[in-house]
């Protein structure tokens, strides 16, 4: 199979299946409010496709990949309340349309559904390599939003941390993805570490894209308003590279409220123009791509689950939304 709307399909499917209690209403409805907002299903897709690549069924892994996909719901549930984010998907956050409770307690209710899903028909022979994968992850993934909170307070922040916050936070739940798919067909430990390490390298390459984007993409394929990060004053790789570099002051003279949002926007992205950081950017995606795919020859696959995970890759460096 190897066809990723295939794969997309079987989770929308596996999504729609699941089934919450008629009550607490309060509790079960955010759940499914939030489910039901799509997206990419990266994550899952990942876990089906690379069960399928190692020789199994991906309904394998169909229970595994709805764990990766509700625990990753739950993150942003988190992570809207945190950040005080009004719109997630095109849609209002669970804690805007009810409140900050609600999000709190559904968001936990879908980290302990997580661990639940990841123990059906896991089999015994898998299940503590498959808890231990699931919960070192989830460990890292908070340490890396603790890493991202304390960012916003500091003006020194380098690249290096930046790259580790970002593995934590957002490229070991791909890692955790894609070896867990691999588990649940039997694959080896070397299989399923090179697994784990093209998932790393392709989150760090998406999350950098995803910074190119919130500066230089286009607001119509994008999904939302161009320049949310500069305004935010969010340590991004193109932030910190260029208060790092910028001799003349200019970048941290445009940090802080604006006046006119649309002249802080245009004035940092003439900054990072000026230090030729959009195609500096772009050479680092290239890297990641590049290292992700020599695991990928690691492995040994068949040459059409190969080019599945190629173009996996590759259009994750190159999308525009």
């Amino acid at each position: 199979m190897l066809d990723y709307n295939h794969y997309l399909a079987l989770v929308d499917e596996a999504v729609k299946g699941l089934s919450f209690p008629a009550q607490p209403r309060g509790l079960y409805e955010p759940i499914e409010y939030t489910l039901d907002c799509g997206g990419k299903r990266l994550r899952p897709v990942l876990t089906l496709a690379a069960c399928e690549s190692m020789g199994a069924d991906p309904s394998a892994a169909i229970n595994q990949a709805m764990a990766i996909e509700m625990f990753h719901n739950f993150t942003l549930l988190h992570d809207d309340v945190m950040d005080h984010a009004d719109v997630r998907r095109g849609r209002p956050t669970v804690h805007v349309r009810w409140d900050e409770r609600t999000a709190i307690l559904s968001g936990d209710a879908m980290l302990t559904k997580s661990a639940m899903l990841l123990g059906v028909n896991v089999g015994e022979a898998r299940l503590r390599a498959a808890s231990e994968l699931f919960n070192a992850t989830a460990m890292s993934i908070y340490e890396g939003q603790q890493m991202d909170i304390n960012f916003e307070s500091r003006l020194d922040v380098t690249v290096g941390e930046y790259m580790e916050m970002i593995r934590l936070k957002t490229s070991v739940l791909l890692g955790c993805a894609a070896s867990l798919g691999a588990l649940m067909a039997d694959a080896d430990d070397d299989a399923r570490r090179l697994f784990y390490d093209f998932g790393v390298d392709l989150g760090l390459a998406f999350q950098l894209q995803d910074d190119y984007l919130d500066t230089y993409g286009d607001p119509a394929t994008f999904g939302k308003a161009i320049g949310g990060d500069i305004l935010n004053d969010k340590k991004t790789w193109l932030l910190i590279t260029a208060l790092s570099e910028d001799k003349t002051g200019k970048v941290k003279a445009l940090l802080g409220p604006a006046e006119n949002p649309q002249e802080k926007i245009a004035a940092m992205r003439e900054a990072y123009d000026a230090l030729g950081l959009p195609e500096r950017i772009h050479g680092l995606i290239a890297q990641y791509i590049d290292s992700a795919i020599k695991s990928l020859d690691r492995i040994g696959l068949a040459p059409e689950a190969r080019e599945f995970f190629v173009d996996l890759a590759l259009k994750s460096a190159t999308r525009k939304k």
